[in-house]
């Protein structure tokens, strides 16, 4: 039987109970497949342990994630503490420390979900957006002088490599090849950013002469907007720079009934360090505390990871409940539905626990 040593931190928000969801639903499957453990340490790093020790998790906490196979995080921002301190506290220095470098983000409507778009259904929404993780606009670059004056300046600078650009254009291609349809889209703002932007289309059109056998096309991300929206069928693998993923996978997740379906993998495709398995939706402090947080993302999350272990039979066992849950109505409040999140949980490991699939 073969072992897993995974990093759950919960963090902040909803991030605990959605956590804690999926770590029963993946106890079940455990239970269920009979050929894989999991062994989980959580980590109590977030802004509570910032309100404590002023650092979102210790010096050396890369170090302390680094024998681990996997990270199952939670949700990371708080009210009382600046969005800035706590996503460069924690999140981004796991994902740029691991050269987590490809941010997954596949979305689908799932069965008894209603998008929001007129006349989609299942089958008609199905993409997985490719995010370039490591640079582009969140490199951190830049700064500010003069505060408080009249001439204050405050720069961000966009940071794009050719090794960079490269090696996301690559994996993005091959994500494609490896669909049924083999259609990617890449999106850039080339018109306007006539630098880095212009860099990302040439090496796109390299690259692709490396994947003969994969349909591409350019779309600039505001166009990409109008496109998702009216012509969702149009689309299938889908790549962008750090900020325009990380905008235009919100609006997949919308567009496909809510955030709280939405899952993500930050990916070290190279595999020289953990990889991060993370439900889209935030801290959604809005709704912390009472049971109705949504955990089918972070289900869905859990499935990547064990993808990304090697348990691919697991994963669409998972999936399988998921689907088979929600088809059943059993959803909760941000999807229509009036179930909460222990049920979706306990609902979806009683699916898993009498699922006779041969897979």
């Amino acid at each position: 039987m073969q072992t897993y040593k995974i990093a759950a931190i919960p963090a902040d928000g909803i991030g605990p109970e959605v956590i804690a969801a999926g770590l029963q639903a993946l106890e079940a499957l455990e239970r269920r497949e009979g050929t894989f453990k999991l062994d989980v340490t959580q980590f109590d790093w977030g802004s509570d342990y910032y309100k404590k020790h002023g650092v979102m998790m210790p010096a050396d906490g890369t170090q302390q994630l680094k024998p681990f196979d996997a990270i199952f995080f939670g949700a990371v921002g708080a009210p009382d503490v600046p969005d800035h301190v706590t996503l460069w506290g924690l999140r981004l220095p796991i994902c740029q420390g691991f050269d987590q470098y490809a941010n997954v983000r596949p979305t689908k409507i799932l069965p008894g979900i209603v998008s929001p778009l007129a006349g989609v259904k299942p089958g008609d929404l199905d993409w997985v957006i490719v995010r370039e993780n490591s640079e582009g606009e969140y490199s951190g670059h830049g700064g500010r002088a003069h505060r408080g004056l009249p001439e204050e300046v405050g720069t961000e600078v966009a940071i794009f490599t050719r090794v960079g650009v490269t090696r996301i254009m690559r994996y993005a291609f091959k994500l494609a090849q490896s669909r049924p349809r083999k259609l990617l889209t890449v999106v850039t703002k080339s018109n306007a950013q006539r630098h880095g932007m212009v860099m990302w289309d040439e090496i796109a059109a390299e690259v692709a002469a490396e994947f003969p056998d994969v349909t591409w096309d350019k779309m600039l991300v505001d166009a990409m907007t109008v496109r998702m929206t009216l012509k969702p069928r149009s689309l299938d693998t889908i790549v962008a720079t750090n900020l325009h993923a990380d905008i235009l996978s919100d609006l997949a997740g919308a567009l496909a009934g809510s955030l709280g379906v939405a899952p993500t993998a930050n990916i070290d495709p190279e595999r020289r360090f953990p990889s991060m398995f993370e439900p889209i939706h935030g801290s959604a402090f809005d709704i912390t505390g009472k049971g109705i947080a949504n955990p089918v993302a972070t289900f869905w999350t859990a499935a990547q990871m064990l993808e990304h272990l090697g348990q691919p039979k697991a994963a669409e066992r998972l999936m399988h409940a998921v689907e088979a849950v929600t088809g059943s109505g059993v959803t909760t409040p941000d999807v229509g539905g009036t179930a909460n999140t222990k049920q979706v949980t306990d609902a979806v490991c009683e699916a898993i626990r009498g699922s006779n699939i041969v897979l």
